[in-house]
């Protein structure tokens, strides 16, 4: 499996996949929460050959390949990522995440909530759509 390799306007089409993908199984990825001073950290783990579409992020955050290798598509294009690597992802980015390896990444954010429903309604575009909670938990779409 591979995901598209254009770079102009991504945004669409990672649309367009989230929405084919909302009618197949879905998979619950393992899913860690860690707080610091100031600071929320998320980190996935993530099987080989599972695909993922994530949530639009309202501000800057650090997202991290801490194991394995995974291809990214963004608005500003795809990317071969493998463990080691870290980008700072913009306001308004929307990803599609391959993992080409079993692999593991994280995202930290800048917040002093602990409450992880608020601190997805702080960080998080809202989606009345998206298939997962705040705690990456499958939900009901009524």
């Amino acid at each position: 499996m591979s995901l598209p390799a254009t770079v102009d306007s991504m945004r669409p089409k990672v649309l367009a996949l989230e929405a084919q993908m909302r009618e197949m199984p879905q998979v619950e990825l393992r899913t860690e929460h860690h707080w610091a001073d100031g600071m929320y950290c998320r980190v996935l783990a993530q099987k080989a050959d599972t695909l993922i579409v994530g949530k639009v992020h309202k501000r800057e955050h650090f997202f991290i390949v801490t194991t394995g290798r995974v291809q990214v598509v963004m608005d500003e294009g795809v990317r071969a990522i493998e463990a080691g690597t870290v980008l700072v992802s913009k306001p308004g980015t929307k990803r599609a995440i391959l993992a080409l390896e079993d692999s593991t990444y994280l995202t930290v954010h800048r917040t002093n909530k602990k409450n992880l429903a608020k601190i997805e309604k702080e960080i998080v575009e809202d989606d009345p759509l998206a298939l997962f909670d705040a705690r990456n938990e499958q939900r009901k779409l009524t």
